[in-house]
């Protein structure tokens, strides 16, 4: 484990800095406002090896680790976290593709999905599927040789902006077995969208819920076999996990940089607000708490590079410990700012709304001490 970067690492890491600062920062509050999913600047990130981060090179991925990955997310994070937010899951969906699709489904679609040409949504929760995935419902029967799809997923990232889908479906019986991986054009017959949600925060991204009615899909789509889709969910939720961690850090620390710099102007009682050592120890706790969460999440994400026994158990460790202190650290960037920081123009309570669902998504932090707890349960027996 190492905890100073390499030289390729800070070039990775400054670079998608310098990109954040130039091409996404400065439309961040107007996106956010507006609504507006900001396809062409990722497609000029994908131009910079950001649309196939740890896609292998032969279908035009950048290879690199899991580790360089939570670098970029964090780096483009603190120019927006809904658009870091983003890019992961079109890699986290890409890269399912990578790792379970045969050449044929890997050249077919990642040269595209890497330069982001085409942009990927992951389609696993459903209405009464969120937290208990394997309970999805979503139904795909064989019919020569296609599958006929019925059913309908929810809170979808990128959902109606988004070219593929990669589906989590049931083609079998009950529970996780029964379950399969189904790469869909999105504008096949019988696949449409929901209104895009109304949200507290992400809105520089839309979320739909996608519906499948008679949608007929190629059994050639499928990725590798019948009943092994459950298994290549949870893989691609390790990674997710971390993305999602690595995107808290990112908002927060721009949060605190923020706070940092508006207490150097702001006076009271004839003091500038740096001056006043409760919040100086304020400030401290939140570097402190900052610097605690990225240091796991750089062991998480060398555990996975690792293939560690205990990847996963790290991985959800990080979510839970890291997006916590994210939202937390932004929060407090919000009161040190009094009410300036409930003024959208200040760009803080932005960060605070778009954090508050990284401790849901990609499984709740309750979920998160539930795989914990479980690892931990197994192991002493």
């Amino acid at each position: 484990m190492q905890f100073a970067l390499n030289e390729d690492q800070v070039a990775v890491r400054d670079m998608a800095l310098a990109f954040a600062a130039e091409k996404i920062a400065p439309h961040a509050l107007r996106w956010d406002e507006e609504k507006h999913f900001p396809v062409e600047v990722m497609r000029e990130a994908a131009t910079l090896g950001m649309g196939g981060i740890y896609i292998r090179e032969d279908v035009g991925g950048s290879a690199m680790t899991r580790f360089d990955a939570a670098l970029i997310f964090e780096a483009l994070a603190t120019g927006c976290p809904t658009t870091s937010a983003f890019i992961s899951i079109h890699n986290m969906a890409s890269w399912m593709i990578d790792a379970y699709g045969n050449d044929t489904q890997r050249h077919t679609w990642l040269p595209k999905l890497c330069t982001m040409e085409l942009i990927a949504s992951y389609c696993l929760t459903e209405p009464g599927a969120g937290s208990d995935a394997a309970a999805l419902r979503t139904r795909a029967v064989r019919d020569g040789d296609h599958y006929v799809l019925n059913g309908q997923k929810q809170f979808i990232s990128g959902a109606g902006g988004t070219d593929l889908l990669v589906v989590m479906v049931r083609t079998g019986g009950d529970g996780p077995g029964g379950i399969s991986t189904l790469v869909i054009d999105g504008k096949t017959p019988g696949v449409s969208f929901g209104a895009n949600e109304r949200k507290m925060g992400w809105n520089a991204q839309p979320t739909r819920a996608v519906i499948f009615e008679n949608a007929r899909v190629p059994v050639t789509n499928r990725l590798s076999e019948e009943g092994v889709g459950f298994r290549i969910a949870m893989a691609g939720l390790d990674g997710g996990r971390l993305n999602i961690t690595a995107c808290s850090l990112g908002g927060a620390q721009t949060a605190l940089d923020k706070a940092r710099s508006y207490m150097k102007e702001r006076k009271a009682f004839g003091k500038r607000l740096d001056e006043f050592q409760a919040l100086q120890f304020r400030l401290a706790d939140m570097a402190i708490e900052l610097e605690a969460a990225r240091t796991f999440l750089w062991r998480a994400a060398a555990a996975l590079d690792r293939k560690d026994p205990d990847a996963t158990m790290l991985c959800a460790m990080a979510k839970r410990f890291g997006t916590d202190v994210g939202f937390e650290v932004a929060n407090h960037a919000l009161q040190l700012h009094g009410g300036y920081g409930y003024l959208s123009e200040y760009g803080i309570e932005k960060i605070v709304r778009d954090l508050r669902v990284h401790q849901i998504l990609e499984g709740t932090n309750e979920i998160m001490r539930l795989i914990v707890a479980r690892k931990l349960i197994e192991g002493a027996r």
